[in-house]
């Protein structure tokens, strides 16, 4: 098994793949605690324009001839859509659906419900059987979204282009509407998913669980906090978070599509892997974007990451080698593919290139 080799920057790294026995993330550098040594502290919008020119372009030169990227994701962002918003309907309370509605249904590029029904797929199993695991995945990447807003947390007042949710529907409602979004994600997938196995959907619970949890989503959040205004973070340190806070649910959402349809432990070990170096992958883009676009070109405030004093990967490797890394990982992940369909690779190979790619 290959993995992120980061001894161009001076660092060793250990295997990517995890044992199936144990609950926890084994990380590039497993074996070296996180330690802190101070505490600081309505309706989707249209999918049409998810991609660029510029995005559109390189994606298809890089996919299997015949294979349009924009129109898969466009098709296939209008399913979730559709399926979200049938899943989480206007009822009483008004207000916390209401509150639960607007964050969900606020457009994006549904990256996440959409690796995981391509996973599906690309094991042999049909959209159907994933949907409700991709949709319980997006409402749980949307109560990350609100809470991290949050001002006890990024203190972010513009989410997609529109104001947060706490901002509109003020910050009890807003933590509230996050922790509806958390339990519905798993009543949806236990209760919604059809023509899969019982033992497949308790598995696929448990890996959204342990995905999100004290040793996934959560730790990233956790050490990401402590470690704002610290002078010695590393490398190790930053990887640490993000594959945590970031790669943990991308890989969530592609190994829940390859479990629900029916693949191998070898193929759901190998597109474990591939999920692990494109969620790291988006992160370094993030921090790229951050420091190179505008607040209008992301959607979102830029440059917050600079003023909160956070570390990223711009600011410990510089923007060239940043671009020089995701680059890398971008490459290490496409590799975990080979030995698969290469037409129905082919969305995962144009997803991956998309995150590398992506403007916003």
């Amino acid at each position: 098994m290959s993995c992120v080799n980061l001894s161009s920057w001076g660092h060793a790294c250990s295997m990517l793949n995890r044992s199936r026995s144990s609950p926890s993330l084994l990380l590039l550098h497993p074996t070296r605690p996180v330690s802190f040594s101070s505490h600081k502290r309505s309706r989707p919008s249209s999918v049409a324009a998810i991609l660029t020119k510029q995005e559109s372009a390189v994606n298809e030169e890089s996919v299997k001839p015949g294979f349009n990227f924009k129109i898969y994701m466009v098709e296939k962002a209008e399913s979730v859509n559709r399926a979200l918003d049938a899943a989480v309907s206007l009822k009483d309370p008004v207000t916390i659906h209401e509150a639960m509605r607007y964050s969900l249904l606020a457009g994006g590029k549904r990256v996440r419900p959409v690796l995981c029904l391509a996973a599906c797929e690309l094991v042999g199993g049909d959209e159907s059987v994933a949907m409700p695991a991709a949709c319980a995945v997006e409402m749980i990447h949307t109560m990350s979204l609100i809470h991290d807003d949050l001002p006890c947390m990024d203190n972010d007042d513009l989410r997609r282009g529109k104001p947060t949710n706490h901002k509109v529907f003020g910050e009890d409602v807003a933590v509230l509407a996050g922790d509806a979004l958390l339990s519905f994600a798993f009543e949806h997938l236990a209760v919604s998913t059809v023509g899969v196995v019982p033992s497949r959907i308790v598995r696929a619970v448990e890996e959204l669980a342990r995905s999100i949890g004290s040793e996934g989503l959560v730790a990233g959040q956790v050490v990401d906090i402590h470690s704002e205004g610290l002078s010695d973070v590393g490398l190790e340190h930053l990887e640490y978070i993000h594959l945590h806070k970031t790669a943990a649910l991308l890989e969530c959402a592609v190994v829940l599509g390859s479990i629900l349809g029916g693949g191998s432990d070898i193929e759901i070990e190998k597109l474990r892997t591939f999920a692990r170096y494109i969620g790291l992958l988006f992160q370094v883009v993030d921090d790229i974007l951050d420091v190179t676009k505008s607040s209008q070109e992301l959607g979102k405030t830029a440059g917050k990451d600079l003023l909160a004093d956070k570390v990223t990967y711009p600011k410990l490797m510089g923007i060239e080698k940043s671009r020089e890394f995701a680059e890398k990982l971008n490459r290490d992940a496409q590799e975990q593919l080979v030995g698969f369909d290469s037409e129905k690779a082919a969305p995962l190979i144009a997803l991956a290139n998309y995150i590398a790619y992506r403007q916003n």
